[in-house]
């Protein structure tokens, strides 16, 4: 009896860490998503050039890069629940300051905090969950994650599209979608993930040892990141409102929440190394549809979403593919690696989307995200041919 109470309680502890994590880097997620375009749209409403907004937008990157190696230590000392909490309470604090300040410099100085609050809260969540996912049905965890976290990215960019980017309503909504996520990470505080298991390597070990995995991180980065940060801009410019400009991020998210359980089913019964190489060569292909069909805007807006949902399966796929491959410290270590990962994919997308943007007007949009995909697909069906 009391084997069974146990077992009962390990039981009910691993699903409430799970449930926990992913609801609490929705919320997040949710916030960041508002932000993205939100800033964005204020940014080109000031009459900053497509360059000026992607550099801004990378910042969070660079934060990203910086804090990435110290998180997997600090989640040893502290515990990995208690750092994401103090992340997700830093960031709502951080996030209203950007209406407060009108400075560019300012602008960049709280874009980086911010970054360092975000990405730490995606290393910790994503590994709280992997480590508690049963091995069996990890692909349909991970999916189900990415699900609930597209319904965020969703939700974020609608939210925008209702209130419209003028006065305090926006920002106030992301500080409170944030301050929401700390709910999730107290009722999960029992199910703390055991970080401290294994060996403990250097996370740039296992950029080489899993790289189907951190490299899919790569070019979800820097395509995610370029469409939810200047597919508003691709709107505007292409001449619809900036109504229409909003939907077009909030089209994207909902191609995300149709593609990640299936994606998620299909990586627990075949190579998940072949399913990473036919998403990213797919979303590849899809690039110049959207591009031809942008002057039809439901035609437009159904194939951005395929175009993203597809795309995105990269993250959770990886995700999954890494989460099968290691466990305890080396899991926490190559979660960070994935995230470092995909930090210099934002760093790289918006600036190189931005600039082709400037350079070759929207086409520039679809064509950088496009090739990032292509390499990425190409890469991965040489690796499986020499693995094999």
């Amino acid at each position: 009896m009391a084997s069974d109470n146990s077992d009962r309680w390990s039981f009910l502890r691993r699903h409430a860490g799970i449930v926990a994590a992913i609801g609490a880097i929705s919320s997040v997620g949710m916030s960041l998503s508002l932000s993205l375009p939100l800033l964005a749209i204020v940014m080109e409403q000031r009459g900053y050039s497509s360059s000026i907004i992607g550099i801004n937008s990378t910042i969070g990157g660079v934060a990203a890069l910086i804090c990435t190696p110290f998180v997997p230590a600090l989640a040893r000392l502290v515990g990995a629940v208690w750092l994401l909490l103090w992340s997700v309470v830093l960031a709502a604090v951080i996030m209203p300051l950007f209406y407060v300040f009108d400075s560019l410099t300012v602008w960049f100085v709280l874009r980086f905090l911010l970054g360092l609050c975000v990405n730490t809260s995606f290393i910790l969540s994503e590994f709280w969950i992997n480590a508690l996912a049963p091995a069996g049905k990890r692909g349909l965890v991970m999916g189900i994650y990415g699900t609930v976290l597209s319904v965020g990215f969703a939700v974020g960019p609608a939210i925008l599209s209702l209130v419209g980017s003028e006065g305090f309503l926006p920002f106030g909504i992301g500080t409170a979608l944030l301050a929401l996520a700390v709910i999730p990470v107290l009722i999960g505080l029992l199910s703390d993930p055991p970080v401290a298991e294994g060996e403990a390597r250097s996370f740039v070990h296992y950029l080489a040892v899993v790289p189907l995995a951190t490299f899919a991180a790569l070019a979800m980065g820097a395509t995610e990141s370029a469409i939810m940060t200047l597919s508003p801009v691709y709107g505007l410019r292409l001449g619809y409102s900036e109504h229409v400009a909003a939907l077009l991020v909030t089209s994207v998210a909902i191609g995300n929440v149709v593609s990640q359980v299936p994606l998620g089913l299909l990586s627990d019964r075949m190579d998940r190394r072949v399913l990473l190489a036919a998403i990213a060569l797919f979303g590849a292909v899809m690039a110049p549809l959207v591009m031809g069909l942008s002057s039809v805007l439901p035609a437009l807006i159904v194939f951005m979403a395929l175009w993203g949902g597809t795309a995105a399966g990269l993250y959770s796929v990886g995700l999954t593919h890494l989460g099968a491959r290691l466990s305890g410290a080396e899991l926490a270590s190559a979660n960070a690696a994935f995230l470092f990962m995909y930090s210099v994919g934002m760093l790289m997308g918006p600036v190189l989307t931005g600039a082709g943007m400037d350079g070759f007007g929207p086409p520039g949009f679809v064509a950088v995200p496009g090739l990032f995909l292509l390499a990425y697909g190409v890469f991965a069906v040489i690796r499986i041919v020499r693995t094999r």
